[in-house]
């Protein structure tokens, strides 16, 4: 197990915002220090802001380029990977006109843009800007890789440490969070199993195990600080390769091939079994089936037994939605909003947290192979988006609406 990010999150509006982020800054290196010294590897640290559009309210898209810029050589300065200046919000909608432009002109700042939140529902307009940012950001960077650098949102609350949906709480301390990469240990708990019974049991007791450790360090880390440690998400991302897999660990359960009938039921066991583990929450804690960057993800795309709509059917049973899937650089704006659209009713009726982080790369068609060469991704094939343009009401840019969580009757 490693740690995919120790992330921090802070006000840079606030008085003394620079000196919060020095502590930051010093707290995040002596997290990775004493990880690392115990055996834990801190793959990245990284810091989200509140939302970009909250800083300075008032400033046009060419202030906001430059206090981008700034804030982002803020956190290289102090020592940071990644910053995220949080999601365009759906009670100030110009805000998402700008974030391709704020893209271009970065390299290393990650953004979102909410499509339902629990105050709006669910809005159609939100849905159109984001489909609209996902089809710029295409053409910005080769292979269409900037669109890793920005996600829609579906009622994703903050703190969360997994980017790009990472964004601080106005009015709220500084603090941290950490996300985990803990695929081989679900690989791992399943192989030494007999049963099902004995593999959650194992899961759970290594999981909880690594938590308390590190629960214990980052307690001592931050007991002097006035920082807030909002705990662990557990989303046990994978990486490239089938040793830290989440698709070889549902496989293991007994499936054939991810993307057949049985795939769900190991969703949902994996899930709830992530459910029932104890510690300290923040984020998705939940299944994360990223496409390019798990490798057996990857290769069922590739044998074309794994489509988008099974990934979303797997986000039911409780996942983070639709991550790093690369899709048809012909893909329509159109199409993008009746799939935002599925992403932002699943995650109101449900109440849960889902995103989706899709990639249209420009001169590859569906059933194309990619060929990213990044450390995080294993390349697969070019997935098919089934839909059409939406009409009528769906296409209603002043439509929202809610939906309400379904309650279970019982007699």
């Amino acid at each position: 197990m490693k740690i995919r990010s120790i992330t921090s999150f802070y006000d840079p509006g606030t008085l003394k915002a620079d000196y919060t982020l020095e502590i930051l800054s010093t707290l995040a290196r002596e997290c990775r220090q004493t990880c690392n010294a115990n055996g834990y590897e801190v793959q990245t640290v990284r810091l989200a802001t509140i939302p970009f559009s909250l800083i300075n309210p008032d400033e046009n898209t060419d202030q906001l380029i430059k206090l981008t810029k700034t804030m982002e050589t803020k956190a290289k300065l102090n020592g940071f990977d990644y910053l995220s200046l949080g999601p365009a919000l759906i009670a100030q909608l110009e805000s998402y006109e700008v974030i391709s432009d704020l893209i271009s002109e970065t390299d290393i700042t990650f953004f979102s843009g909410f499509i339902a939140d629990q105050k709006t529902g669910v809005s159609i307009k939100a849905i159109q800007h984001c489909a609209k940012i996902i089809s710029q950001n295409a053409s910005l960077e080769e292979n269409g890789f900037a669109n890793l650098r920005f996600s829609a949102l579906a009622n994703v609350k903050p703190f969360g440490p997994f980017f790009p949906g990472s964004y601080h709480q106005p009015g709220q301390p500084p603090a941290i969070s950490i996300a985990i990469e803990g695929a081989d240990e679900v690989i791992y708990a399943f192989s030494n199993a007999k049963n099902l019974s004995e593999a959650r049991e194992i899961l759970l007791e290594n999981l909880e195990g690594h938590a308390n450790q590190l629960g214990l360090i980052f307690s001592e880390l931050l007991a002097d600080q006035k920082v807030v440690f909002q705990g662990f998400d557990f989303s046990v991302a994978p990486f490239p390769v089938d040793n830290c897999s989440l698709g070889a660990a549902m496989e293991s359960l007994g499936i054939s091939s991810l993307g057949k009938h049985g795939s769900l039921a190991a969703a949902a066991f994996l899930a709830d079994t992530l459910d029932r583990g104890n510690w300290a929450r923040c984020g998705f804690n939940g299944l994360m089936l990223p496409l390019l960057e798990d490798s057996r993800l990857s290769q069922r795309s590739i044998h074309q037994t794994l489509t988008i709509k099974d990934l979303l059917m797997y986000s039911a049973v409780c996942g983070t939605g639709l991550d790093t899937i690369p899709i048809s650089g012909s893909t329509t704006r159109e199409q993008i909003e009746a799939l935002l659209l599925d992403i932002a009713a699943l995650s109101s009726r449900l109440n849960k947290p889902l995103t989706a982080r899709l990639m249209p790369i420009p001169g590859k068609e569906a059933g194309d192979l990619t060929n990213f060469d990044f450390e995080f991704f294993s390349n697969g094939r070019v997935l098919a988006i089934d839909a059409d343009a939406l009409t009528g009401y769906f296409n209603n840019t002043n439509e929202v609406f809610k939906l309400r969580p379904r309650q279970v009757n019982t007699i």
